[in-house]
């Protein structure tokens, strides 16, 4: 068994300013715990969403940590996983799934394959969900709105529910962003094409933050996108693409650091208009990075070959992908797990294994990778045995 680890990061946290005039007085003096969580974004969130609705994720999807598919297109868990239980919360339910959900600290409303702005063409005619961002935002204000009734009127149902004044104090995040990058590199667009496209998608991101603070929402904890020439998908489509020292795409990786730089410009000004809430940005980009520059310092090997997958130098088959079959010699093999899934860093050419997704979240939880106008400060310690 592995000894606890001490879980700081929104752990009874009482946030300290440099300038303590930037936060809400009630988040930064009052409010050190956070009641519930309601996550925002794609497939680096989904804990459910789209296999409850559209697509379920097949084996070996799950194996490392639930033993089987749990909705999550990962070997095991991801950040929202770790960063529910750091709370001392359950794992989040999807606000898609209507079996066996629980509501009470907080609902996720990512679906995989989402977008920031509407996609065409969606599931099942394309490769996008119809759970986009603006959705993602109607179904939270349905679930404010309809979660409320429920409680009044009591019965078996209302416990599952949030209460009211959770709304306000929850921890609201955002890991979104990566498909819009994505569906312009499939429209064949060049890339100055796609760079051109991010001010809209920051536009429509902005947007929904303010409708999503209109309802009550006051804390933000908004992700970057990773680098995503360094995915194998990226590398096996695109193989005439410039590499770095890495072995990464190049030019895709700058058309990601783009989208983070416009994030980040978007993020300051968001601060700007709603002054009485509190945004963190998040830089998952550099330690993403960090396993495919230096991969055996973590324990990490060939980090840009998929762990579940099949075929060429990067082990990812767009017609052979993981949990399906391919014909090889007349006979039909799955495409399952390599031997080692904790010591790789992709799982299926798009998604990370828990192993690298467990090591993003422990640097992230530092707070040494957030550019905020707070520190951290542990008020108080939850021992985690993971």
């Amino acid at each position: 068994m592995k000894s606890p680890r001490i879980v700081s990061l929104f752990c009874s946290c009482m946030l300290l300013s440099h300038d303590i005039t930037s936060l809400s007085p009630a988040l930064a003096l009052e409010d050190s715990e956070f009641p519930a969580i309601f996550n925002f974004g794609d497939s680096n969130s989904d804990t459910g969403g789209l296999s409850s609705s559209l697509y379920q994720a097949p084996p070996p999807y799950g194996e490392t940590y639930f033993r089987k598919p749990a909705g999550r297109f990962s070997d095991g868990r991801l950040i929202i996983d770790f960063l529910a239980k750091s709370l001392g919360h359950p794992y989040l339910s999807a606000y898609l799934d209507s079996l066996g959900t629980n509501f009470s600290c907080g609902a996720n409303f990512a679906t995989a394959a989402s977008t920031i702005r509407l996609p065409d063409p969606i599931i099942p005619a394309g490769r996008f969900s119809p759970f986009y961002l603006n959705i993602q935002y109607m179904q939270f204000m349905q679930l404010k709105s309809r979660s409320q009734h429920i409680r009044h009127r009591g019965g078996i149902f209302a416990s599952l529910m949030p209460k009211e004044e959770y709304f306000s104090k929850a921890l609201y995040t955002f890991d979104i962003g990566q498909n819009d990058l994505g569906k312009g590199f499939f429209d064949n667009q060049t890339i100055q094409e796609v760079n051109a496209s991010v001010p809209d998608i920051m536009s429509k991101f902005s947007t929904n933050i303010k409708n999503i603070y209109d309802l009550g929402a006051r804390l933000f904890w908004i992700h970057n996108t990773g680098p995503i020439g360094c995915l194998p998908y990226i590398l096996a489509t695109y193989p005439s693409a410039q590499k770095d020292e890495f072995g990464c795409a190049k030019s895709y990786n700058e058309v990601a650091q783009h989208f983070n730089h416009k994030l980040r410009e978007a993020i300051v000004q968001l601060r700007k208009d709603l002054p009485l809430a509190t945004f963190t940005y998040v830089d998952v980009y550099s330690v993403k990075y960090s396993l495919y520059k230096e991969p055996k310092r973590y324990g990490f090997e060939l980090p840009l070959v998929a762990c579940c997958g099949y075929g060429g130098k990067y082990s990812f088959n767009s017609s052979a992908e993981c949990g399906g079959t391919v014909a090889v010699n007349g006979s039909q093999i799955f495409v399952g797990s390599c031997k080692r899934p904790s010591a790789r860093v992709n799982w299926d050419g798009i998604h990370y294994t828990e192993a690298a997704v467990k090591f993003v979240f422990d640097k992230i939880s530092t707070g040494a990778f957030s550019d905020s106008p707070f520190l951290l400060k542990q008020a108080c310690h939850r021992s985690l045995d993971y």
